[in-house]
């Protein structure tokens, strides 16, 4: 029989300790800066209407493929509010009946845990980059305003801060239940 028909023994949601009810705040926080917080106003821009933003740049950037790009992001900004969801809700754990092929099989903790804290380190050192590169030209003349920061900066601490935090507390609550499993223990 190959490797691949070898089945993994199925975990049960209730062999995983339920997430504190920080790190539920913290995936939630960071579910709603990337979908509410982020996606309504790209997806303005996404439109075509350059709020915030020099209006004859704007068109420029626009027609050189903004409006995809933006699109793109936001499609972006909907997964990753889902992945920050996913680390404390029982569907992250296994797979809900309705996933074809996957259903009721474990989900890969270390992919998906390990996914979270890659997004969640891109978007600190972006929002750092970002705050930084808005400092240094505060006065230039750029697409957007750069008073964009005041709303985008603490929206991506918010986001990747919760993403970190839930992923921890994901890592430590699956770990604990492997070990658990593995090692017979009640």
């Amino acid at each position: 029989m190959s490797e691949s028909a070898v089945r993994r023994p199925r975990i049960e949601i209730g062999e995983v300790p339920p997430p504190p009810r920080w790190a539920v705040r913290a995936a939630y926080a960071s579910a709603l800066s990337a979908t509410v917080g982020f996606i309504p106003l790209h997806a303005v821009w996404a439109l075509g209407i350059p709020l915030w933003a020099d209006e004859n740049k704007f068109r420029e950037w626009y027609a050189g493929g903004g409006g995809p790009y933006l699109f793109v992001l936001s499609g972006l900004a909907l997964l990753a509010g889902i992945l920050a969801w996913s680390l404390v809700r029982p569907w992250g754990v296994v797979f809900p009946s309705w996933t074809p092929f996957l259903a009721g099989r474990r989900v890969p903790r270390r992919t998906l845990a390990g996914t979270a804290f890659t997004v969640s380190a891109f978007l600190l050192l972006y929002t750092a980059w970002a705050a930084a590169q808005t400092i240094k030209d505060f006065n230039a003349e750029g697409i957007f305003s750069p008073w964009i920061v005041v709303y985008g900066i603490p929206q991506f601490l918010v986001w990747g801060i919760g993403l970190f935090l839930a992923a921890g507390s994901y890592r430590r609550r699956t770990c604990a239940a492997r070990a658990k499993r593995d090692t017979g223990r009640d």
